[in-house]
């Protein structure tokens, strides 16, 4: 017994369909009526005990002789869910992608006179947004003729909204790429002596650093980039957005990359 039977006998046994139930929206209403609604069907009462245990006994067997059928069922959920998010995000990219686009000279990296625009969503705690890095920027030198734009969001607890802030502060002193990278290739603490280390390396103001790192800049920064997450249906980090049609969400390789912005020139990627 396969996947669909499986999952068919499963569908009925907990809709009814086997006793030759319909719903009600089936039949409008006529006109000037309210519909009537049918009360949800309750397995309990369709079947009866023997024909309830003859269904459950036919699934355990299938379930015996083929344990792949529930490994292939939750990848099939999975795979269904990723479509569903992935189309829900294109949705929210269109309309949006003029924002998505629109970023501060600190956010953008590899040719910003460069007609393709690439937009990475990452937050600066992510293990994945960490290991994509190199990526990155090895991804940037093959394709001189890319746009990246950055939004770092963040969405992983306090440590990654102190970490955003310590970046963008930094951003106000011309030194946002080395914050950047001194926080997310390193999974050490962003508390405040390591915040006080960094930013003495750096020679910035260190009064104005941490000023910075609570006002309204920064403040709006990070939830303008919160706000276009959200718009995207953002679901973690990293999320590439090659163009508004292609999506690359977590972690990718380096083909997987190049795949995404050639399905990218292939669509019309937006300017």
């Amino acid at each position: 017994m396969r996947l669909g039977v499986l999952l068919a006998l499963g569908s009925m046994l907990g809709s009814g369909l086997l006793a030759g139930t319909t719903r009600a929206a089936e039949a409008p209403a006529p006109a000037g009526e309210v519909p009537a609604v049918t009360p949800a069907v309750n397995p309990a009462k369709v079947f009866t005990p023997r024909q309830r245990a003859a269904i459950v006994a036919i699934m355990r067997q299938a379930l015996q002789e083929d344990p792949t059928i529930l490994s292939d069922a939750v990848q099939s959920y999975r795979d269904k869910a990723l479509q569903r998010q992935q189309a829900a995000t294109v949705q929210g990219a269109h309309a949006v992608w003029g924002q998505l686009t629109a970023a501060p000279a600190f956010a953008v990296r590899g040719n910003p006179q460069a007609r393709l625009t690439v937009v990475e969503f990452l937050d600066p705690r992510c293990t994945y947004c960490r290991h994509m890095s190199p990526l990155v920027t090895d991804f940037l030198k093959r394709h001189p003729d890319v746009r990246l734009v950055e939004k770092v969001v963040p969405v992983l607890g306090p440590a990654s909204l102190t970490a955003s802030r310590a970046i963008f502060a930094a951003a106000q002193q011309g030194k946002y790429a080395e914050m950047r990278d001194a926080l997310l290739l390193s999974p050490a603490q962003p508390d405040e002596g390591r915040l006080k280390k960094l930013a003495r390396s750096m020679d910035l103001d260190m009064e104005r650093f941490f000023k910075d790192m609570t006002g309204p800049v920064v403040n709006g920064l990070i939830a303008q980039n919160l706000g276009q997450a959200q718009k995207v249906n953002m679901e973690g980090t990293p999320t590439f957005l090659f163009g508004p049609d292609t999506v690359v969400p977590g972690a990718a390789s380096a083909g997987q990359l190049d795949a995404a912005l050639e399905s990218a020139k292939q669509a019309g990627i937006h300017p």
